[in-house]
């Protein structure tokens, strides 16, 4: 049911009064999900909360956590003969460890950006000759539709179509950060689309085994709002438990059909993290039956040594440790123009938010 615009404005005061009224100690709450990010600055949500409620930003956002080795793998794949890259365009500027993949498009790489992981198999339709690689990256969200790629590949009997896998899973990332000794996490905001596919059996640990309060939410700010005043009133309580406030997308089982899909297709597998390392379980990586589409085994690779940008500390802002402006890159030398690390590249990317909606002026000690 849609709310009026006066009916809106009435839950918002209630939403944000509550929040006021139950902030009675510093709390910190993450939202996981960097559309959350994006959203919580378009909607002015942080002038709503009171100074005790602190939001930071957590490993949502595919692209940033994607490690330098993956995109020095990609670019090492863009130099192989009669290769062509496909990928969606957020990937062409994050910087690999020598070179970007928009550097070596510059130079003559066949890369190329599709809006659909379907987009790719036409590329390999009408290019026989060439070998076709699709950068797959992105969590549950997306990866049922890499998945289902695949299969679509083997019907149509595609030989010089593959992928390049960087799929993650949220959950291991937030069992990292609740298992580090210097997590200062109060509540987390998680993300409605991820738990519309996986449900929401995953994220149960938090609560249950941490006992941290955790609401999976829409991406709408009243949906945003409702969910801070529902942990707020958790911890208010001292009963942590996982909420649905996304109801009317999410479902406790989830998309049945696309994990049947994603199962089918990838397995887990333990995989390195931007500022985490290696997380277990937390990769997805295309299983037996499908290992022939496999890019890094298909393709004879020359990889530079990756290694991580010097004083970047993107991998403490994916782990809420510091807010972007702590970092000394922030603003300076690391701007969307010119970015040091991939959190200022993608739209999803927390550098990259705090900067176009706070316009770089955000200091932080």
């Amino acid at each position: 049911m849609r709310l009026t615009v006066e009916e809106t404005g009435r839950a918002a005061r209630f939403f944000a009064d509550g929040i006021k009224r139950m902030a009675s100690r510093p709390v910190r709450i993450m939202e996981v999900c960097g559309t959350h990010t994006v959203a919580i600055f378009r909607a002015g949500i942080r002038q709503l909360l009171p100074p005790e409620v602190e939001l930071v930003s957590g490993p949502g956002c595919p692209v940033c956590v994607t490690p330098n080795e993956y995109i020095d793998t990609a670019i090492a794949c863009s130099r192989c003969p009669d290769t062509v890259i496909a990928t969606f365009g957020d990937m062409l500027r994050v910087p690999g460890s020598q070179s970007s993949l928009m550097a070596e498009k510059a130079q003559g790489a066949d890369i190329r950006i599709v809006y659909s992981p379907l987009d790719s198999l036409r590329i390999a339709r009408e290019n026989p000759g060439k070998k076709v690689v699709f950068l797959a990256v992105g969590f549950e969200t997306t990866a049922p539709t890499a998945a289902a790629t695949v299969l679509q590949a083997e019907q149509q009997g595609l030989e010089n179509f593959f992928v390049l896998s960087a799929h993650k899973l949220a959950p291991p990332a937030l069992k990292a950060i609740l298992a580090a000794p210097d997590s200062r996490i109060d509540g987390f905001l998680l993300p409605g689309h991820t738990a519309a596919i996986s449900g929401l059996a995953p994220y149960r640990f938090v609560a249950e085994e941490h006992r941290v309060p955790a609401v999976v939410t829409g991406f709408e700010a009243l949906d945003i709002l409702q969910a801070i005043y529902l942990l707020l009133k958790q911890i208010a309580a001292g009963q942590p438990v996982l909420v649905n406030q996304y109801r009317r997308v999410v479902k406790s089982a989830g998309n049945p059909a696309a994990m049947r899909v994603l199962n089918q297709v990838y397995r887990p597998v333990d995989t390195v993290w931007r500022g985490f390392g290696v997380i277990a379980g937390s990769g997805l990586r295309l299983t037996a039956a499908y290992e022939r589409y496999d890019a890094a085994a298909a393709l004879p690779l020359v990889k530079a040594v990756s290694r991580e940008p010097a004083g970047c500390r993107c991998g403490e802002v994916l782990r809420g440790l510091i807010v972007p402006a702590g970092c000394p890159h922030f603003g300076q030398s690391c701007t969307p123009e010119h970015p040091v690390g991939a959190c200022m590249v993608s739209v999803e990317g927390a550098c990259a938010a705090w900067y176009k909606y706070g316009q770089g002026r955000w200091h932080y000690e």
